[in-house]
This record gives C-alpha cells, sequence and structure tokens, in this order.
C-alpha cells in the first residue's frame, strides 16, 4: 500500500562538513513528495521551528502550485478565490513589465489578500450589496474598504473579459469619502520649508557633566524634506517621481536634464500609465538650487536623499516636519495629498505662491 503523501512541507536539511571543516550551512527547504526545493533561508543549528521568512517561502510555493481553472462556469460554481487568483497573476506580470516599485506590487498584493480572507471559499453569485457592506464593517475603515473592492470589481471584470464566467456580478462600493479641502498657505508652506531647513538633530548625553542634557548636533535629518517639498511647489510633481529624481540618466530614475533645465518624470524604461508624467520645464529658481545641490556635492545619485540613499517615502519626515513648524491640524491632516493606498502623490499645495519665495501657480501642471 503506497504512502499518503504529507504534502509541501519545511524541512531543516543539516550543516555539511567534510574532514571537520564547513562546506555547506544548515537551509530550510521544502520537501514535496520526491522534491526538495531551496527556500534561501539559513537554519541555525539550534533553531528548531522555521522562521517566517522560511514559512513565506512556503506559503508561496504552495500558491504557485495551484492553478485556477480556465474554463467558462456559471457563477454558482465559481470560488471567488480563483477570480482573485487570475487577476493577481495578470497585474503581477503587467508590474513587472512596468518595473514598477516594490511598494506598490507589496500593496497591490495586500488588498489581493484582505480580499481573499473574506471573499475566498464564497461562490461569485454571493458577491453583492450585502456581502460588499459586511466586507465594509469587517474592514473598519470606509476608505481602505472602497479601494479594495475597486480591486475585487476590477478582478470580476477581467475575469469576464477573458470569457471564463456566465452571468452579471456587481461589486457594491461604500460612497467616496469627502474631497481634501487643507491647503498650505503661502506663509505655511514657507514655515515648513525653515522648519526642515534649519532643524538640527538634538541627542540626549548620557555621561559626563552634561548628563541628561538635550544637545543640538551638526547633523540636519530633515533637509532632503526641505528639497522634497522645494520641489513639489515649483514643479507640481508626484512623490514618487520627486523621490527617483536624479541628474543622472539611469533605469529607474526619473531624469533632471539640468542642462536645458527639463524634468523628465517618467523614470527611464518605464511604460506610461494613465498618469502620463509628461517632461516640464524648471523654474529658474529651482534650476539654480538643483544645479547647486550637485556642484557642491549635497546630494550623490538623487535630489532627495537621506545617509546618501534615495527614499521611497517621506511620511514620517513629513509628519516631523508639520510639528516643528507647528502648523495647525484642525482643518484635516497637512500631508502630501495620496492617492492609490500609502503612495505620496502631489506634492503640491493649492493657491498661489507669489514673490519673495515661488514665482508660479503651484496647483497648474500636475502630473
Amino acid at each position: 500500500m503506497p504512502r499518503i503523501s504529507k504534502g509541501p512541507r519545511l524541512y531543516k536539511r543539516k550543516a555539511k562538513r567534510r574532514n571537520g571543516r564547513l562546506i555547506a550551512n544548515a537551509v530550510w527547504t521544502i520537501r514535496d513528495g520526491d522534491r526538495e526545493v531551496a527556500t534561501g533561508v539559513f537554519a541555525s543549528e539550534a533553531e528548531r521551528k522555521p522562521p517566517k521568512a522560511a514559512e513565506d517561502a512556503l506559503v508561496r510555493y504552495i500558491t504557485s502550485k495551484y492553478r485556477p481553472p480556465r474554463r467558462v462556469r456559471d457563477i454558482e460554481d465559481i470560488d471567488v478565490a480563483d477570480v482573485l487568483a487570475i487577476y493577481h497573476a495578470h497585474r503581477e506580470a503587467i508590474y513587472i513589465e512596468r518595473g514598477s516599485p516594490q511598494s506598490e506590487v507589496t500593496e497591490f498584493a495586500d488588498r489581493i489578500g484582505r480580499l481573499n480572507d473574506f471573499f475566498g471559499g464564497k461562490m461569485l453569485a454571493e458577491v453583492n450589496a450585502q456581502t460588499c457592506g459586511q466586507y465594509v464593517k469587517a474592514r473598519g475603515r470606509p476608505g481602505g474598504a472602497r479601494r479594495d473592492l475597486e480591486d475585487l470589481r476590477a478582478a470580476i471584470n477581467h475575469h469576464a473579459r477573458e470569457g471564463l464566467h456566465r452571468g452579471l456580478v456587481r461589486v457594491a462600493l461604500p460612497a467616496k469619502g469627502p474631497g481634501r479641502d487643507r491647503w498650505l498657505s503661502r506663509s505655511e508652506a514657507a514655515a515648513l520649508l525653515w522648519a526642515c531647513w534649519r532643524y538640527r538633530e538634538v541627542q540626549t548625553r548620557h555621561r559626563g557633566p552634561l548628563k541628561n542634557q538635550k544637545i543640538e548636533t551638526g547633523k540636519r535629518p530633515l533637509r532632503h524634506i526641505a528639497r522634497f517639498i522645494l520641489i513639489g511647489l515649483y514643479t507640481g510633481t508626484r512623490a514618487g517621481a520627486i523621490a527617483s529624481a536624479s541628474p543622472y540618466r539611469e533605469t529607474g530614475r526619473s531624469y533632471v536634464d539640468l542642462e536645458n533645465g527639463i524634468f523628465y518624470r517618467l523614470a527611464q524604461g518605464r511604460r506610461p500609465t494613465k498618469k502620463r508624467q509628461p517632461p516640464a520645464p524648471i523654474a529658474d529658481r529651482l534650476l539654480a538650487h538643483m544645479r547647486r545641490w550637485v556642484r557642491t556635492g549635497a546630494i550623490d545619485s538623487h535630489f532627495v536623499e537621506f545617509n546618501g540613499a534615495a527614499v521611497k517615502s517621506v511620511k514620517s519626515g513629513f509628519r516631523s516636519a508639520v510639528g516643528l513648524a507647528k502648523l495647525s491640524t484642525e482643518a484635516g491632516k497637512v500631508t502630501p495629498l495620496e492617492a492609490h493606498g500609502r503612495d505620496l502623490a502631489d506634492a503640491a499645495w493649492r493657491g498661489s505662491v507669489e514673490s519673495g519665495g515661488f514665482s508660479r501657480d503651484v496647483g497648474r501642471g500636475v502630473a
């Protein structure tokens, strides 16, 4: 009688030694019948329980083995999990082709995961106003639930376009939240900019005659936020393009032509999306700043850097700057505008910023 398969599982392969010398480290592998698949996760000699990285590798392996059926069926017989899996594979291929940032891929996977946790096991025919309303309640945040359900709607529409189901399925979305009505005035923008530029890091002494006293150091940890704000105010560019802006033309970077004063906001090698991100002329004052940053070595490879490396998000630094500038939050939070989950989208403030600092209406030309 054949032995019953245990299915894919994690196994710690012991270290290999030859003549007392280590020739291969202990590693966690995936055993699946006669197959053994590497996870790339090392194991210590005393380790008994697999670490999260190895468990994640097992999840990815099991997920990759499953391929939902791709034949036309009735909505009464189709699991929503299959619809989500097909759409996830479709979008993942698009992200890879575009060279999208990992944060965008991860956020999409998180949304699909939340939908699968709730709708997985339900048939496509069960997607209606009632179940969508239950999801909104379980999610707790109407705005986040709406974004997730938009992905569910896209997944169902994609499934239908592929000719894989018969019947009409409608996803009920919660109402959109109120629009943002908190915009920085010229004086607030100037206060925020100067707070970032002047701020010095404060450290507490732990020994000596100044023990427990807070001392200002020579470090300026928010100057990259000042550069971010300055570029955003002048160009109205999305935060992702500002973060990848570089004086050097390389794949994955938005290119700033300092000689001709043109900001090519679409990253090199990236396919255009509905956001377009067309090239934009750079105002003379900003161009002078950017040329000086490069000439003096204030930046290395990107215009917005922290500790010599490009940044992916300015949320934490921006939040600190708002506190330092003592901006009022009674009318709403002061943040760079957001779109697509946690992606920062737009650093331009509405309102006219005129002579004495910035020379154009920063609300125009948003990419």
